[in-house]
C-alpha cells in the first residue's frame, strides 16, 4: 500500500506499490470513470468492512462458504500433500478461517510458513496472531498491502518451495481483464513445478444465486458491506455520498455468468469527489458497481489458467453446490 501508517510489530510486512504500479487513486478514479461507474473489490475491505464480510459468511444463504469449509474438512489432507510445499501465500487471506483447515494438514507434513496476503492490517494481526499460538510448527508472516505488492514480495524473496492459493471463490471478484493480469502476475511468482490452489463457484441458476447474494429477510450483512464502499470513498477522498440515496442489491447476468453487486440510485444524484478531481452524476435507477462475482466452467477455467502456463493437476468438487478446488502446477519454462 502506497501509506501503510505505523510501524508493524513482528510477523507483518508493510508493503509499498511497485514503481510500475498505478497509485490508488487513480485506480479508484479510472474505475469511476467506467460506464456503468465500478469500484475496485479490495477498496471496501477496511476493518469495518473486513468483519461485514465475515457477517456475510455466516448468512444462512450463503453456501460458498460452507462448501469451501466442507471440501477441505474432507480433502484438506489431500491437498497438503500435492501442494508439496514449505511456503503457503494466500491472496486475500481474511480471517483465514477456512484456509486453517488446510493449513494443520500442511504442518503435519512439515514446518510450513504462511504468507497471508492482505489490505486490512488489522485482519493480517488478529488472523496471525490466533494461527500462531495454535500451530507450533507454522511461522506466519503477514504481507499488508494489495495482490501484487504481494505477489512482488513472493518474487524477491525466494525460499522453500511455494504453492500461491486463492480461495473464497475470489478468482471471480474481477473482470477478465484483471483475471488475466492477475494470473501473469501469479505465473512470474511460481517456479516450474509449484502449485497454484484456486477456489472457484460454478455457473448455476439464476434463482440460487441472487439468493445467495442477496440478504435474506432479517439481515442486512450483504447491504451494509456495499453501502462500506461509499463511506470510503467520504472518508478517503472527501466525497459526498449520502448513503439513504442508494439501494444495495445483486443481480445474475446470464449472458455473462456473473452477479453484481450494486448500489442503484433513487434519485438523480450528482456527488462530488474532491480527492479524486472529479464529480460523479448517478441518474435515477442507474447503478454503481461495487462488486462482480464471475461464476466458472471447469473446462474453461483450466483453460483459461492453462493459458497462463499452467497445468491442472487435481480437482475436487462439492456436487450439491457445484463449488470447487483446482490445483494448478506451474509448467517448465
Amino acid at each position: 500500500m502506497s501509506s501503510p501508517g505505523p510501524a508493524a510489530r513482528a510477523g507483518v510486512v508493510p508493503l509499498a506499490d511497485r514503481d510500475d504500479a498505478a497509485p490508488e487513486e487513480a485506480v479508484v478514479r479510472d474505475c469511476l470513470r467506467q460506464r456503468p461507474p465500478r469500484l475496485p473489490p479490495w477498496l471496501g475491505y477496511d476493518a469495518v468492512g473486513s468483519a461485514l464480510f465475515e457477517q456475510i459468511t455466516d448468512l444462512p444463504t450463503y453456501y460458498l462458504t460452507r462448501a469451501e469449509r466442507s471440501l477441505l474438512e474432507r480433502h484438506s489432507s489431500e491437498l497438503a500433500e500435492q501442494l508439496a510445499c514449505g511456503r503457503l501465500a494466500e491472496l486475500g487471506s481474511g480471517s483465514a478461517k477456512k484456509t486453517r483447515l488446510l493449513l494443520e494438514s500442511c504442518v503435519r507434513l512439515r514446518a510450513t510458513t504462511y504468507l497471508p496476503i492482505d489490505v486490512d492490517r488489522s485482519m493480517l494481526d488478529s488472523s496471525g496472531d490466533a494461527l500462531r499460538a495454535e500451530m507450533d510448527a507454522l511461522e506466519v508472516t503477514g504481507l499488508w498491502g494489495r495482490y501484487e505488492a504481494g505477489l512482488e514480495w513472493l518474487r524477491t524473496h525466494p525460499g522453500e518451495p511455494l504453492a500461491v492459493a486463492f480461495l473464497g471463490s475470489s478468482f471471480g471478484n474481477t473482470t477478465r481483464e484483471e483475471r488475466e493480469e492477475l494470473l501473469g502476475e501469479i505465473a512470474r511468482s511460481l517456479r516450474p513445478g509449484e502449485r497454484f490452489l484456486l477456489s472457484a463457484d460454478l455457473d448455476k441458476s439464476r434463482e440460487a444465486l441472487e439468493t445467495c447474494y442477496n440478504d435474506p429477510p432479517g439481515y442486512s450483512a450483504f447491504a451494509d458491506f456495499r453501502l462500506n464502499y461509499l463511506t470510503q470513498l467520504n472518508r478517503r477522498y472527501g466525497a459526498g455520498f449520502v448513503l439513504e440515496d442508494f439501494v444495495p442489491e445483486a443481480h445474475y447476468n446470464a449472458e455473462t455468468s456473473t452477479v453484481e453487486g450494486i448500489l442503484r440510485a433513487r434519485a438523480d444524484r450528482t456527488v462530488p469527489i474532491p480527492g479524486l478531481g472529479l464529480t460523479l452524476h448517478v441518474p435515477r435507477g442507474h447503478f454503481i458497481n461495487v462488486g462482480y462475482s464471475v461464476k466458472f466452467h471447469g473446462r474453461q477455467l483450466a483453460r483459461d489458467v492453462g493459458a497462463h502456463g499452467f497445468g491442472l493437476r487435481s480437482q475436487w468438487r462439492d456436487h450439491e453446490t457445484q463449488y470447487g478446488f483446482f490445483l494448478f502446477g506451474r509448467d517448465g519454462v
